[in-house]
């Protein structure tokens, strides 16, 4: 066990089911807060680090949950997360807290709600706004949803994880947490999709991509997203900090929720597009910066 990992008596006893991309930094994050860490994850290998942290790694939900104070999931879509909580049913306390951290939808986090009314579970809408990096230097912004008496137990934990928690409702079933975040979702889909395109159209024209950063830098259009996925563009460097594969999950739940709303999101549902060409272009597991392949046929420059 490392010095950073160690555990703080009375502290609440957490378990992560799901050590991806996000997962894994935000385990790692916990142990280092001095939280008793039970991670499971599908493929065990990848949450097999965690045990350097501290954490304990087990072979089942059931046997991260059991005796966890704190349940918290990060998974890749409501299915995944439902699927899971059934696999930890047996192990489940009756105390148990869960924070969903996963991203959704509203059909799913309905579908999560009857999850949580069917083990008896306390939970709290808590989807994250961040990707790789934040989550790793835990700086994630929270967005949560929940019930006051949950509030105390969890904020030692979303502390661990975020530089900021927004607590937006006061319950999970009526999603306002999931709602928000969808509505960022949108944003951040939108420009890293801006992105893309115009560093395309610059070397399609023949100018120095680059320029475009050093002419936006220090205006009121300039942002250090921009710099990120421009330059890892720039670069060629499609390392995963958020896959362009989990990118268009999000994009279609943004789609779903809109369409029940009745509003109508043109540059979304391009976003969208661009996306899924990204994927059918065999870039579905790089980082979502790489759906500026979907500028040209075929992928390529």
């Amino acid at each position: 066990m490392t010095t950073n990992a160690r555990q703080d008596a009375g502290k609440a006893t957490v378990a992560v089911l799901g050590t991806g991309i996000m997962g894994f930094p935000m385990a790692r994050n916990i142990a280092r807060g001095g939280f008793p860490v039970r991670a499971w994850n599908r493929t065990r290998s990848k949450a097999e680090p965690l045990a350097e942290d501290g954490a304990t790694v087990v072979n089942t939900p059931a046997e991260a949950v059991d005796g966890a104070d704190v349940l918290v999931t990060m998974l890749s879509d409501g299915a995944a997360v439902a699927d899971a909580i059934t696999a930890a049913a047996p192990g489940l306390g009756e105390t148990t807290l869960w924070l969903q951290t996963s991203t959704v939808g509203l059909a799913g986090l309905g579908s999560l709600v009857k999850v949580a009314g069917q083990h008896n579970l306390n939970m709290v809408d808590a989807p994250v706004l961040g990707t790789r990096a934040p989550a790793e230097q835990g700086k994630l912004v929270v967005l949560a949803a929940g019930p006051e008496d949950a509030r105390d137990r969890a904020q030692p934990v979303f502390d661990a994880i975020a530089q900021r928690t927004m607590w937006v409702g006061d319950s999970a079933e009526a999603g306002a947490a999931s709602r928000l975040k969808l509505a960022l979702n949108s944003w951040v889909l939108a420009i890293t999709n801006a992105v893309g395109e115009a560093v395309g159209l610059a070397e399609a024209l023949g100018v120095d991509p680059g320029l475009i950063t050093e002419a936006l830098g220090g205006g009121t259009l300039d942002t250090p997203y921009l710099h990120m996925k421009a330059g890892a563009i720039i670069k060629g460097d499609y390392t995963p900090s958020f896959t362009v594969r989990n990118a268009e999950k999000d994009a279609r739940l943004i789609e779903e929720a809109a369409r029940h709303a009745g509003v109508r999101l043109d540059v979304s549902e391009a976003a969208a597009a661009r996306l899924r060409r990204a994927i059918d272009l065999g870039h579905g597991d790089d980082d979502m910066a790489a759906a500026y392949f979907a500028n040209w046929e075929g992928g390529r420059r």
